[in-house]
C-alpha cells in the first residue's frame, strides 16, 4: 500500500507538471486564503496584546470612579455633567475601605503650554501625588512632587514624552526648565517615561501633571473647590478588586445621602473590567477577521474541484484504459484524491510563506503590532488540506464510477 500511495503521488505531479499555469492558478485561491487566515489571525493577535499591554501601563489593580449620571430637578445629565465626587471622597474612601492600599484624585482641562517660543495644545492634569503611584508612572529623568508640594500649592510640573518632544529642542534639557501654562510659570521637576496608548486609544505620553491645588487655585479656577474630575485606588491583589468596589459603593453612597432607590452618582470601572471588554472587543475581531480569510479557502477549495472535474473529463479516455487493465475503483477514487491534496499541500506551503511575509510587511508599513502564532499556521495548513480533501472527493468519486466501456469509447 505504501508504495502505491507512491507512486500514485508521483503520477499525480507528473500529471500536474503538464499543466503547470492551470495548477498553479488553481492553487492561487489556497495561496491567497492561507496567506490571508495567518495575516489576518497574526494582526487580530497583535491588537489583542497591545490592548493587553495599555491596559497594563494603566497600573497595578487600580479602581476607577467616575462622575455618573444624576439627576437634578428631573433633568437627568451625563456621566461627569454635575459635580459628585470630591477629595473628601477620597480621604474617607482610604479611611473607611480596608481593602484599598491608596486612593488619589485628578483634574483634567486642555491648554496652552509654553516654553520660550514654543507652545503646544495638550491635556493638564492636577493630581495628588499618590496618583503617579497608583498609575504606577516611572520617570525618565528628575522626579514627582511631594505632598509639600500638594500643600503649599507649588508651581511644579511633570511633563510627559509627546509634550516633551514639542516643546524642547532635542537635546535641551527639561529639568529645571520654566514653561507657562495659562500664563503662569512652573517648573519642571521631572520628564515621565513613556506609557503609549491607552486602553481607550488616547496618548497617554501628551500629559502635563501639576499639583492638584495649583491647579484649582492658579490655573483652572474651579467654581466648586474641592471638586475632582475622577478618583483613582488600589488595591495589593486584583482577587480583592469586586470586594473593594462593594465597599467603595457603600462609603460613597452614605457620603452623598443616597437613599435606597436611588441610583448612584458615580460610575465604578477596575482595570480588569476594561481588560476583558477591551479583550473581548480584540477577540471578536480576530474571529472576525479569520472568517473573512476563510471564505478565500473556500474559494480555493472550489477551485480545486473545477479543475479536477475537468480533468477528469480530459482524461476519461485513461481512465477507461487504466480500468480496463485491472484499476480498481478505489485506486481511480485515490489517485484524484491525491492530485487534490497535492495542489493543495503545495498551495498551502507557499501560504504560509505569504501569509509570514504579508504579517511582517504590515507592521513594517502600517506599524500595526502582530504576532505570528505556530497554533495559526498549523490550523491553516491543515484546514487547507481539509478543503483540498472535501472538494476533491466529488471529481474524484465520479471518475471512480464511470463505466469502463463507455469511458473507453469517449472521445
Amino acid at each position: 500500500m505504501p508504495a502505491f500511495i507512491l507512486l500514485t503521488v508521483m503520477t499525480a505531479l507528473r500529471i500536474l507538471s503538464r499543466n503547470r499555469l492551470r495548477a498553479g492558478l488553481t492553487m492561487l485561491g489556497i495561496v491567497i486564503g492561507v496567506g490571508a487566515v495567518i495575516a489576518m489571525v497574526s494582526i487580530g493577535q497583535g491588537a489583542r496584546a497591545a490592548v493587553q499591554a495599555q491596559v497594563a501601563s494603566m497600573g497595578t489593580n487600580v479602581i476607577i470612579i467616575m462622575p455618573g449620571s444624576t439627576t437634578v430637578s428631573g433633568v437627568r445629565g451625563g456621566q461627569g455633567g454635575a459635580v459628585t465626587l470630591t477629595v473628601g471622597d477620597a480621604a474617607d474612601l482610604k479611611k473607611r475601605s480596608p481593602l484599598l492600599s491608596d486612593t488619589g484624585w485628578a483634574k483634567r482641562d486642555v491648554m496652552q503650554i509654553v516654553n520660550g517660543n514654543r507652545n503646544w495644545n495638550g491635556p493638564v492634569n492636577g493630581i495628588s501625588p499618590s496618583y503617579l503611584t497608583i498609575r504606577d508612572w516611572s520617570f525618565t529623568g528628575g522626579g514627582p512632587f511631594t505632598q509639600t508640594d500638594l500643600e503649599s500649592a507649588a508651581r511644579v510640573a511633570l511633563i510627559g514624552q509627546t509634550t516633551l518632544e514639542n516643546l524642547f529642542d532635542p537635546g535641551e534639557e527639561a529639568i529645571g526648565a520654566t514653561i507657562r501654562i495659562k500664563n503662569v510659570p512652573f517648573q519642571v521637576v521631572g520628564v515621565l517615561a513613556p506609557k503609549g496608548q491607552s486602553a481607550q486609544g488616547s496618548d497617554q505620553d501628551d500629559v502635563i501633571f501639576i499639583p492638584f491645588t495649583t491647579a484649582e487655585r492658579k490655573v483652572f479656577g474651579s467654581q466648586f473647590l474641592g471638586s475632582v474630575g475622577a478618583l483613582f485606588a488600589s488595591t495589593e491583589r486584583s482577587a480583592d478588586l469586586p470586594e473593594a468596589v462593594d465597599q467603595i459603593r457603600e462609603v460613597l453612597r452614605a457620603r452623598h445621602r443616597l437613599q435606597g432607590e436611588q441610583a448612584d452618582d458615580f460610575t465604578i470601572r477596575t482595570q480588569v473590567d476594561i481588560g476583558k471588554v477591551q479583550e473581548s472587543t480584540s477577540q471578536t475581531l480576530t474571529v472576525m477577521l479569520f472568517a473573512i480569510a476563510s471564505v478565500s479557502l473556500l474559494v480555493g477549495g472550489i477551485g480545486i474541484m473545477n479543475i479536477l472535474l475537468v480533468s477528469v473529463t480530459e482524461r476519461t479516455r485513461e481512465i477507461g484504459v487504466r480500468m480496463a487493465v485491472g484499476a480498481k475503483r478505489l485506486h481511480i477514487l485515490m489517485q484524484f484524491l491525491i492530485e487534490a491534496v497535492t495542489l493543495s499541500l503545495f498551495g498551502g506551503v507557499i501560504g504560509v510563506v505569504v501569509g509570514i511575509v504579508g504579517a511582517r510587511l504590515t507592521t513594517v508599513i502600517a506599524g500595526w503590532p502582530t504576532i505570528i502564532s505556530l497554533d495559526a499556521i498549523v490550523s491553516a495548513f491543515v484546514f487547507s488540506l481539509g478543503v483540498g480533501l472535501f472538494f476533491g472527493l466529488y471529481p474524484a468519486n465520479k471518475a471512480a464510477r464511470l463505466n469502463p466501456i463507455e469511458a473507453l469509447r469517449y472521445e
